[in-house]
C-alpha cells in the first residue's frame, strides 16, 4: 500500500473545561485526559503545541501501552500455568512426604526461578514424581524453561500499593516489603518468592484446600513523565497495573500530573515525584527491594545516561522501554567522536544507519546490563519517525552475559563504492555434547580480520561501524501477541492502529531468518507464553541492500522490486522488507549473487550507455565481472597457472594447445552440460555465480493479494520532528522583538567594518572594542531582503513591513531577492568558489538556503540586511 499521508484518522479530541473553577484546555488520547496545555509555540500552520505535549508521539505511546499489555499478558499466561500444576500436584498428592525424582524436582524448579535463581525452600521438600499427563499450557511452559534455562518468577502473592509522595527524596520512609529483605532481584510482576509449604505452594494462597491463582502485580515507573500522560494511559488501559511512579524533575510538571491524576481519579495508582530520574532509579536499588516491572525511558535527546541506573532497578525478567530522540548522533557519521561516546561504537553511513543505530542502541543496553550480571534479549526493536524506540526484557543470567562478545559484531562497510558490507563478531560461542548428551558452550576469540581494506567486490576503500548488536532486533512471539491484541481494539481510543499494524507486521518479516519458534495457540484454544530466544543466537542476515542504490552505482535503471524479489525467489533465496527504509530488500542471499542479478539485470532487460561507466568507477569494476568475459578471465588464470608450474617445454607447449583449443570454443556447449541453478553458488567467493540461471519473474516476486496494511508512513504534516526542548523561554512578544533588533544591530556593526576584509584588515587592542577609524569604511547605500516564501505578494502585512523600509530611506537601493534572484547572485559573486556555490545549490531547504543567501550578500558586497515582516522605525542615517 502506499504511504499514507495521515499521522491518524482520529486526532486526539481538543476542547475546553471548567475544573475547580479554573477553565483549562483539555486533550483525550486513548483514555485519558491531561489539562493546562496553553504554554505552546506556533507552528507553521498557526496552532499551537505545548512542549508538554506532542501528538507527534502518540504512536510511540499506543505502542507502548499496547506493548507493555502484552508483556502483562505473558506473566498472567506462566501464572496460570503455574497454577494449573500446583492444582494437578494437590490432587495427586494425598499425602506430603513422598520423595520425587531428581528430574521431576528439577522440572519443577524451572518454573520457580528466573535465569538460574532458584526459589527459597525449606530443607526436606519433598513430593511424588510428575506424570506426563500434565495441561498443554503448564507443559508448554516447562519446554519453555527446560529449552532456555529461564522464566519470570510468577508470585500469586499481593503487594499494597505504595503511598503517593510529591517527592521521592523527602517522602516518608519506604514501606517494609511484606515479606521482608529476601536476597537476588525479584520477579517482573514486583513479587519476591515467600515462603511455601512443603508441597511448593504459597502462604495464604489456599482457599478450600487449593490454591487461588492472582493477576500479576505490575508496577511501571515513567522516569521522564512531564504531564503524566504515559502514566495516565497505563493505568487506564493495562488492567494489570497496580501503580505507575510518574516523574519528572520540574516542580510544574509534578504539579501537572497530580492535577491530571485528580481529574482522571486514579490518585490511588498514580505516584507523582520529583527529581532526578537516575537518582531515583539509584535510590530504589539501594533502599527498597520493591524493584519496578516495567521502566519507559522516554528523553529529550539519547536515553543512555539512564541505562545503568535503569537496568538495576527493573525486576529480573522485567521490562525496559527505550526511546532515542538523537537520530543525528546515532543513525549518522556527522558526529562518530559523539556516537562512540554515548553509545560505545560508531555508526554507519548510508541507508542502513538507522538499523545501524537500533544495533548501537541495543549495545549500550547490553553492555550496561552485562556489568551486573544481566542479559538482555529485545522483544521489540524500532526506527519511527526521529527517534528509536525498544522494548527490553532484563533478566539475571551470568551465564547468558558470556554470549554478549559472540553476539557483538562490527561491519566492514563499502560507504565510498557498491554499498556492500561484511559482519564480523568479536568472539565465538560454540555448543558441545557433554558424556550425558547434555550442551554446553565454550568461548573463545574470533580470528580476525574477515574482510580486506579493499571491497571484494569494487576495489574501493571500506570503513568500519560498530561495535554494535548483532543480536535479533526482535523476538517474533512478542510480536505476534501484540497483533493479536490489536483486532479487539477501538479505533476512537487507539487513533494509529493501522499504522501499528503496518509497522508490526514489517518487523515480523524481519525475523524470516530467525530459528526461533512461531507463537501460535496451544490445542485447548488457550494462549502460550513467549518462550525466550536462545542468548546464544545471532542475526544471520542483518541489515538490507537499496535496489536505487546499486541501480545508481552501475548508472542503469532501477529494476522493480518484484522484478527483482523474484530473481532472488527463483533462483532459492528468501527476501522480506525493512521496517527503516522504504524500498528496501532484506534477504540471505550474498553479496556476490546479488551482483551477479543486477549484472544480469543490466545484460538481458537494460543495458548501460557506452562510456557510462570509466575506469576508477565502482560499478566499472563491477561490471568487468560480468559473465560475457568470465570465460576468457578463467582461462587467462588458468595460463598463468601453467605457466608457473610448467617443468618442460614440451609440457607447456601442450598446456597452452589445450588453452587455446578451448578458447576457440563458444562456451555453449560446455556450459549447457552445468546445472545452472543455485546449489552451484558454493560459498562467497563468486567462482561460480555466472554459472546461475537468473530469471526477472516478477509474478513470482509480486506480494500476494491480502490486507492492505500502512508500511511506511510519510511525514503528515509541515515542521514534523520532535519539537523544542521543554525549558523556560521569554513569551513570543518579547523574544522575537529581541531577536531581530539584536541581528539588525549585528548585521549593521558587520556591514559598517566592511564585511569580512573589514575584519581581516582591522587592528583589534584588548582595550578597545572597536578598531582603528581608519579601517572602516562608509555604509553602502543599499538594503537587502529575501522573499522566497511569498512570491506573489499578497501578504499585506509584509507589503506593509516592505513599504516602511521604502519610506524611511528613500535614498538606499532597496533590493529584494527571490529564489531566481538568490541563485543567480551566488553564481555571480561565487563562481570562483565551487564549495560555496555547490553548498547552496545542494541545500534541499527552502529555509536553509535563505538563510544562507544573508550571509553571502553581506560577505559578497557588505550591505545593509532586514528579514521580512520587520518595519523601519526610523531611517538609518538617523
Amino acid at each position: 500500500m502506499s504511504p499514507s499521508n495521515s499521522a491518524s484518522k482520529n486526532p486526539p479530541v481538543t476542547d475546553e473545561v471548567l475544573y475547580k473553577d479554573k477553565t483549562y484546555e483539555r486533550v483525550r488520547e486513548g483514555l485519558a485526559d491531561i489539562l493546562n496545555l496553553r504554554s505552546g509555540h506556533s507552528t507553521k500552520g498557526g496552532s499551537k503545541q505545548s512542549v508538554f505535549y506532542n501528538p507527534i508521539q502518540q504512536f510511540n505511546r499506543d505502542l507502548s501501552v499496547l506493548a507493555i499489555r502484552a508483556f502483562a499478558e505473558d506473566l498472567a499466561v506462566i501464572r496460570r500455568a503455574r497454577h494449573e500444576r500446583r492444582v494437578e500436584r494437590l490432587g495427586r498428592d494425598g499425602k506430603k512426604g513422598t520423595k520425587r525424582k531428581r528430574g521431576d524436582v528439577a522440572a519443577h524448579e524451572n518454573l520457580d526461578h528466573v535465569n538460574g535463581n532458584k526459589r527459597l525452600e525449606r530443607p526436606g521438600t519433598s513430593g511424588r514424581p510428575e506424570q506426563s499427563n500434565t495441561s498443554s499450557l503448564a507443559e508448554s511452559v516447562e519446554q519453555t524453561q527446560v529449552q532456555h534455562g529461564s522464566s519470570p518468577i510468577i508470585s500469586s502473592t499481593t503487594v499494597a500499593n505504595p503511598p503517593i509522595a510529591d517527592d521521592w527524596g523527602t517522602a516518608a520512609s519506604d514501606p517494609p516489603h511484606p515479606n521482608g529483605h529476601i536476597e537476588g532481584r525479584q520477579s517482573a510482576d514486583g513479587i519476591a518468592p515467600n515462603t511455601q509449604h512443603e508441597d511448593g505452594t504459597d502462604h495464604g494462597a489456599e482457599q478450600n484446600g487449593s490454591p487461588t491463582i492472582r493477576t500479576p502485580q505490575i508496577r511501571i515507573l515513567d522516569a521522564l513523565s512531564a504531564t503524566g500522560l504515559r502514566a495516565l494511559r497505563y493505568v487506564k488501559e493495562i488492567p494489570y497495573v497496580t501503580s505507575v511512579t510518574a516523574n519528572d524533575i520540574s516542580s510544574s510538571a509534578t504539579a501537572s500530573i497530580k492535577l491530571n491524576a485528580e481529574y482522571n481519579g486514579i490518585t490511588d495508582k498514580i505516584q507523582p515525584t520529583t527529581g532526578d530520574a537516575k537518582s531515583l532509579m539509584y535510590h530504589t536499588v539501594a533502599h527498597t527491594t520493591d524493584l519496578f516491572s516495567v521502566i519507559d525511558l522516554d528523553p529529550y535527546g539519547t536515553a543512555v545516561p539512564f541505562l545503568d541506573a535503569a537496568v538495576q532497578a527493573v525486576h529480573d525478567g522485567g521490562l525496559l522501554c527505550v526511546t532515542c530522540t538523537d537520530a543525528g548522533v546515532f543513525a549518522s557519521v556527522g558526529f562518530p567522536e559523539k556516537t562512540f561516546s554515548q553509545y560505545g561504537g560508531v555508526s554507519w553511513k548510508g541507508t542502513q544507519g538507522h538499523e545501524a543505530g537500533l544495533r548501537l542502541i541495543l549495545n549500550a543496553v547490553a553492555t550496561s546490563a552485562a556489568r551486573y550480571g544481566l542479559a538482555i534479549e529485545p522483544l521489540l526493536s524500532l526506527n519511527i519517525d526521529f527517534y528509536a524506540r525498544l522494548f527490553v526484557r532484563i533478566r539475571r543470567s551470568p551465564a547468558d552475559v558470556k554470549f554478549l562478545a559472540s553476539t557483538t559484531m562490527i561491519v566492514y562497510n563499502c560507504d565510498h563504492g557498491c554499498g556492500s558490507f561484511s559482519t564480523q563478531y568479536l568472539a565465538q560461542s560454540r555448543d558441545r555434547e557433554d558424556k550425558n548428551g547434555g550442551k554446553f558452550y565454550t568461548h573463545s576469540l574470533a580470528q580476525g580480520p574477515s574482510a580486506r581494506p579493499f571491497c571484494d567486490h569494487c576495489g574501493f576503500k571500506t570503513h568500519l561501524a560498530g561495535p554494535m548488536w548483532g543480536g535479533p532486533l526482535h523476538n517474533p512471539q512478542f510480536i505476534t501477541k501484540i497483533l493479536a491484541i490489536v483486532p479487539s481494539l477501538d479505533n476512537k481510543v487507539y487513533a494509529t492502529i493501522p499504522r501499528i499494524e503496518g509497522m508490526l507486521t514489517l518487523a515480523l518479516n524481519e525475523t524470516l531468518f530467525q530459528e526461533s519458534q512461531q507463537l501460535s495457540p496451544s490445542e485447548s484454544g488457550e494462549a502460550t507464553p513467549i518462550i525466550p530466544l536462545d542468548p546464544a543466537l545471532r542475526d544471520p542476515h542483518p541489515f538490507f541492500f537499496n535496489p536505487s542504490i546499486l541501480a545508481r552505482t552501475l548508472h542503469c535503471s532501477v529494476p522493480s522490486d518484484a522484478a527483482l524479489r523474484g530473481a532472488l525467489l527463483g533462483l532459492g533465496y528468501r527476501t522480506t522488507r525493512s521496517h527503516t527504509e522504504p524500498g528496501s530488500i532484506r534477504t540471505d542471499a550474498p553479496w556476490d549473487v546479488i551482483w551477479e542479478i543486477m549484472r544480469e539485470w543490466v545484460r538481458q532487460k537494460h543495458p548501460i550507455k557506452a562510456g557510462a561507466l570509466k575506469k576508477g568507477m565502482a560499478g566499472f569494476e563491477i561490471m568487468r565481472k560480468d559473465r560475457s568475459n568470465r570465460q576468457l578471465e578463467d582461462k587467462k588464470q588458468e595460463l598463468r597457472k601453467i605457466l608457473a608450474e610448467a617443468e618442460t617445454v614440451q609440457s607447456l607447449q601442450a598446456a597452452i594447445d589445450a588453452a587455446l583449443f578451448c578458447l576457440s570454443k563458444t562456451g555453449t556447449e560446455a556450459e549447457g552440460n552445468k546445472e545452472q541453478d543455485g546449489a552451484s553458488l558454493e560459498g562467497s567467493n563468486g567462482t561460480q555465480c555466472h554459472e546461475l540461471k537468473v530469471n526477472f519473474d516478477e509474478r513470482l516476486g509480486k506480494e500476494a493479494a491480502g490486507k492492505k496494511i500502512v508500511r511506511y508512513q510519510m511525514n503528515p504534516r509541515p515542521d514534523w520532528g520532535p519539537m523544542s526542548k521543554a525549558k523556560a523561554m521569554f513569551p513570543s512578544a518579547v523574544w522575537r522583538p529581541l531577536a531581530a533588533s539584536i541581528s539588525i544591530a549585528v548585521i549593521i556593526v558587520y556591514s559598517w567594518l566592511g564585511g569580512p576584509a573589514g575584519f581581516q584588515a582591522a587592528e583589534w587592542s584588548s582595550q578597545k572594542v572597536f578598531p582603528q577609524q581608519n579601517t572602516l569604511q562608509p555604509i553602502p547605500q543599499k538594503i537587502w531582503q529575501i522573499n522566497f516564501d511569498h512570491p506573489e505578494w499578497k501578504d499585506e502585512r509584509l507589503q506593509k513591513s516592505v513599504r516602511s523600509w521604502t519610506a524611511k530611506n528613500p535614498s538606499y537601493q532597496h533590493v529584494i531577492l527571490d529564489e531566481e534572484a538568490g541563485r543567480q547572485f551566488v553564481q555571480r559573486h561565487y563562481s570562483h568558489d565551487s564549495y560555496i556555490l555547490n553548498t547552496y545549490l545542494e541545500l534541499g531547504s527552502t529555509i536553509l538556503r535563505a538563510d544562507y543567501l544573508r550571509y553571502l550578500v553581506l560577505a559578497a558586497e557588505g550591505e545593509i540586511y532586514s528579514d521580512l515582516y520587520t518595519d523601519a522605525i526610523q531611517p538609518i542615517d538617523s
